[in-house]
């Protein structure tokens, strides 16, 4: 039974609250409204949260704050003084056959691990790709293939990109090269050693240094969390949207469940970054079997990190993370806390982070925790990089969702839904990662959420076309941020992947 409609100060609701649910109801606060903010979890922040057990903390997947969106920066430091970041230095490699290569590429590196003769192989195999290319430059395989040579990208493409996404690169289309290799090539990232620049941005995956919360990202959410409820807006946490009621091609009220039972929550503008997925299938009355259909078929990768407290001593490393590309563990990359910030883990004991791409459901999803812990000391043995018996403790975190699925129909689909809602829930705007099905970062959502506020106070942004590699024009004129800057994107694009088995 319903219980009588939520007296709230303003009726916008917002569903989620994470970066872009907060961000949304942050910038709506400035404008004098006083929206409610609606959460399915016990905590705020989504992916970006920062879990915390027995006084450790853990990013969940690694979140630098680097952006080339000016507005989004100014958030950041708006929210959080400067003195609670840290500038921290990038350092990650690639773990393959025992060995450590540094990323991105220094050449007396890769020669000393590889051997003179095998990089001449190397090399060679580069010349031959940039000579006889590969047919396929559509599919992710042959992309790669044309700008590292073969035998670069059997060592260090391959077997990561299987773990993090379940597929061969030769069935994934290319645009998933332009997420994490934008720009990059073999002979650039020889270029980029010789004659490094300082503080590099034009390639996204070569920057130095980016800043980072003490507390790690979810104290930029958390201290966000608390600024919206002084300023008067309600932060509902464990309540879980079961229905948003539409009249006249318009959303009236959203209806939420929690512990104590559902309220109705009268709705002005709905803004949800709720699985785009799950938001159509809320909708009352139901949207017909094509768009019922689309939006069973978006899909999602989801995530676990096995959590290792270790002596300090015992992994001497100071990389942000190690990828693995080593065929014989299932972990596809291991955090080092305590060089994301020495304020996450405690003297003398740091946390290696053993994370792990999954299907929610799977063997792994539902294995118990101390299975999964008993696996990652395994596998840090295996690897030879800690030794099992040094390991004190474990944890687990499990984060559903957390990677967007783009198989070859998902465009389609979302084009679909999104024809939808503009003709029959004109007032329900999605935001965010999960929300519009893009494989966005933080500072994306973000984004989408501050230009969406815009348009509920008369702007006319397509939010839409934030595209992370197309610049973004607004109906009328080119956007600019604060300073006055044309904006050209964040630098960071999405994955496309094939078909996903369908049961």
């Amino acid at each position: 039974m319903t219980e009588p409609v939520y007296d709230a100060a303003d009726d916008v609701v917002i569903i989620g609250a994470g970066p872009a649910g907060l961000t949304a109801a942050y910038q709506l606060i400035k404008a004098g409204r006083r929206p409610t903010v609606l959460e399915a979890d016990s905590v705020v922040g989504g992916i970006s949260r920062t879990v915390e057990r027995d006084g450790w903390r853990f990013d969940i997947g690694g979140h630098r704050f680097f952006t080339k969106v000016g507005v989004v920066e100014a958030f950041w430091h708006e929210i959080l003084p400067d003195e609670e970041f840290m500038l921290r230095p990038r350092k990650s490699r690639i773990y393959y056959e025992g060995k450590f290569y540094d990323y991105p590429l220094k050449p007396l590196n890769a020669l000393r691990n590889l051997g003179v003769i095998e990089a001449v192989r190397c090399v060679l195999s580069y010349v031959w790709a940039r000579v006889h290319p590969p047919k396929r430059q559509d599919m992710y395989e042959g992309w790669l293939a044309a700008r590292f040579g073969w035998r670069l990208y059997r060592h260090f493409f391959k077997t990561y990109t299987e773990k993090v996404w379940g597929h061969p690169p030769s069935e994934m289309p290319a645009d998933w090269a332009a997420q994490r290799v934008k720009n990059l090539s073999l002979m650039s990232a020889i270029l980029n050693a010789l004659l490094p620049r300082r503080d590099q941005q034009e390639i996204t995956s070569l920057i130095e240094e980016f800043q980072y919360p003490k507390l790690g990202p979810g104290m930029m959410w958390e201290r966000c969390h608390d600024l919206v409820e002084a300023a008067g807006t309600k932060v509902v946490l464990d309540t879980t949207v079961s229905t948003i009621r539409l009249q006249s091609g318009r959303a009236t009220s959203v209806v939420a469940s929690s512990e104590g039972g559902q309220t109705e929550y009268p709705a002005s503008a709905v803004i949800s970054s709720m699985p785009l997925s799950g938001l159509i299938a809320v909708m009352d009355p139901p949207p017909p079997p094509d768009i019922l259909r689309a939006a069973a078929e978006l899909t999602y990768r989801d995530f676990l990190t096995v959590a290792l407290v270790v002596p300090s001593d015992t992994a001497p490393w100071d990389d942000n993370w190690i990828y693995i590309h080593d065929a014989s563990v299932k972990t596809m990359r291991i955090q080092n806390f305590g060089s994301w910030s020495p304020y996450l883990v405690k003297d003398g004991r740091n946390v290696l982070g053993l994370e792990y791409t999954v299907d929610e459901g799977d063997e792994s999803w539902t294995a118990p925790d101390e299975v999964l812990i008993e696996q990652g000391k395994a596998e840090l043995g295996r690897l030879g990089l800690v030794d099992p018996s040094r390991v004190e403790a474990g944890y687990v975190v499990r984060m559903p969702k957390a990677y967007p699925y783009y198989d070859v129909g998902y465009k389609a689909n979302v084009e679909l839904i999104r024809a939808w809602l503009e003709a029959h829930a004109s007032n329900v705007f999605p935001v965010g990662r999960n929300g519009m099905h893009r494989y966005n970062n933080q500072d994306h959502s973000m984004y989408t959420a501050m230009l969406t506020v815009e348009n509920l106070l008369g702007a006319h942004h397509d939010v839409w076309s934030v595209n992370v590699e197309e610049e973004y024009h607004e109906a009328h004129d080119r956007l600019r941020d604060p300073a006055g800057a044309a904006f050209s994107g964040t630098g960071r694009d999405a994955p496309i992947l094939p078909d996903r088995p369908r049961s």
